[in-house]
């Protein structure tokens, strides 16, 4: 499976869950996102068959090597690009929403330079 944007998602949100959970379940997933219980379980299912994710005896679920780096790449844009966006005096509802879209599809070069000049945002 090719990681799309919505994989992305789902792969952020395991991470920030962990940061204030001891244990991420599919629920939490079900409520960052505001996603479908069913629609989550066919997500996670794909993300763990790739190898992305993996989900325990407990049904924490957990990030493989092979996703934490993703996860880690898209919440650090994720914050960045909201404490800029802010920083510009966007209202933070906006910046947090914009900084969704952009997180995905801004090129490398150009995430380099905006975390260059705003990485004293986060």
């Amino acid at each position: 499976m090719k990681l799309y944007e919505s994989g992305e998602d789902y792969l952020e949100a395991i991470l920030m869950l962990s940061e204030t959970k001891d244990g991420v379940h599919a629920i939490d997933v079900v409520e960052q996102l505001h996603i479908t219980k069913p629609s989550v379980s066919v997500m996670l299912k794909k993300l763990r068959e790739d190898d992305y994710i993996t989900i325990d005896a407990d049904n924490h679920l957990h990030l493989t090597e092979k996703g934490l780096p993703i996860a880690k790449k898209i919440y650090e844009r994720h914050k960045v690009l909201t404490a800029m966006l802010i920083d510009l005096g966007v209202d933070p509802k906006i910046a947090e929403d914009d900084a969704c879209k952009i997180e995905h599809d801004i090129s490398d070069e150009t995430w380099e330079k905006i975390k260059d000049r705003y990485q004293h945002c986060c």
